[in-house]
């Protein structure tokens, strides 16, 4: 299956940006493992339980107002292969596998 793409503008208003940090907000990784997880439900029609972690890398901080693009692509082994870019640089990536049932 070739890579889906998801386009996400961070909010300026984030909930997650209170504590994480004042005066400096960056997106926290959970933020964005858990857009990757709801892009894969939306893909797929599997709720967001029903998939794993495979693994996770970070590369480059997120700020307020950010447009992020989300690829994922589904493999033969059934997981899912992600990554995140920003406009000029790639922010994260990673693998969501199946959850069993």
């Amino acid at each position: 299956m070739p890579a889906t793409e998801y386009h996400w503008p961070v909010p300026l208003d984030h909930a997650a940006f209170a504590g994480h940090f004042p005066g400096t907000p960056i997106v926290p990784g959970v933020v964005l493992l858990d857009r990757a997880l709801r892009f894969a439900e939306d893909e797929l029609g599997r709720p967001v339980g029903a998939w794993r972690i495979g693994n996770a890398k970070f590369f480059s901080p997120v700020g307020p107002g950010e447009t992020l693009v989300f690829s994922l692509e589904l493999q033969a082994s059934g997981s899912i292969a992600f990554s995140v870019r920003g406009a000029t640089r790639q922010i994260a990536s990673g693998s969501l596998t199946p959850s069993p049932p």
